[in-house]
């Protein structure tokens, strides 16, 4: 066995039991918080390794199926764009939530896709490459849509400049997929094994720095966690159906083929959450972060839920397909 295969090994390991390692760490967080709050000044530097695993995984093709296919890549940025920020807003307002709690909410209906809704594309048989391209456009005009829908938002309750938002979304999400885009064409020019063994490792490495955002966040929210409302757990539930449910009837409203309707339902979705994390650690304080963090956890357990009921629909459309195939050639 080469050393390349004992690394993937490892690395699938670790992605593959993602949301064993969220929930331990959630629950150790919870009842030694001290040993992860210190974790919290580090939660920005932290997006940015993930953000360049995921510049890693993209290649000038990606980008190119943007202008390539723009259509169906414009349809599902606008409406990731408009549905869940104004979404957001409008729970906030029916359930009145607290403010820090509110701005958590608004910040996650405003952030861009992130690389989960790719991995939940590939596992419901959808078009990834669609997919790719929609959280690559959203990632890339991140730094000025999702300030500009926070404050147009909760604009009375922020006190942060627009300016100073849109430098932290530069340095912790845009350089860093830039970024990676570079490095991998650069390693694939000069040095193709070690860009095969950073493909293989930043997945795992995306993971564990997922994994520790969240117990940090966990750890601040510690006391807070056993008091936020049900009414805020079921606004941040409704947010994401509604986003579940408008990326797939949008999809059919446009005539989108049925892979692509996959990949546009589970782009509106899902968003960042690590980094409406961030901003709300940055920018506003611990608790802001908490229905962020929250959904992280959350999308681990109905993103494949739904990815599986879309591949097992697939799996069956073929196998009546070829039954009927069967028996026409009888």
């Amino acid at each position: 066995m080469t050393a390349l295969s004992k690394i993937e090994q490892v690395s699938d390991f670790i992605n593959k039991y993602f949301v064993v390692w969220v929930i331990a760490a959630s629950v150790l967080a919870l009842y030694q918080p001290d040993a992860f709050t210190w974790i919290g000044e580090y939660i920005s530097p932290l997006l940015g390794v993930v953000m360049l695993g995921m510049g890693l995984t993209l290649t000038p093709e990606d980008l190119k199926r943007i202008v390539e296919r723009p259509r169906d890549v414009v349809i599902g940025s606008l409406a990731q764009w408009t549905i869940m920020p104004i979404t957001a807003y409008l729970l906030v307002q029916v359930f009145s939530l607290p403010t820090e709690l509110g701005i958590g909410i608004i910040l996650l209906g405003a952030a861009p896709g992130g690389t989960s809704s790719n991995v939940m594309t590939y596992l419901g048989k959808g078009d990834v490459a669609l997919s790719i391209a929609i959280t690559s456009l959203t990632t890339i005009v991140a730094p000025v849509v999702m300030p500009a829908w926070v404050l147009f938002l909760a604009g009375a309750e922020v006190q942060v400049t627009f300016a100073e938002m849109f430098r932290e979304i530069l340095f912790i999400v845009f350089i860093p997929v830039v970024a990676g885009i570079v490095f991998r064409q650069l390693m694939e020019r000069k040095a193709p094994t070690a860009a095969e063994t950073s493909l293989v490792v930043f997945p795992s490495i995306s993971v564990i720095a997922i994994v520790v955002i969240l117990a940090a966040v966990v750890g601040l929210n510690a006391e807070n966690i056993f008091t936020v409302s049900a009414v805020a757990i079921a606004a941040m539930i409704i947010h994401n159906t509604v986003g579940f449910g408008s990326g797939y009837a949008i999809g059919h409203a446009a005539n989108m083929p049925e892979d692509r309707i996959r990949a546009c339902t589970f782009e509106v979705g899902l968003q960042n959450s690590g980094l409406a994390t961030a901003l709300a650690v940055t920018f506003f304080s611990p608790l802001t972060a908490l229905l962020p963090a929250l959904f992280s956890v959350w999308m681990l357990i109905v993103g494949p839920t739904l990815a599986t009921y879309f591949a097992r629909k697939t799996d069956e459309e073929e196998a009546s397909r070829t039954g009927t195939e069967s028996v026409m050639t009888d």
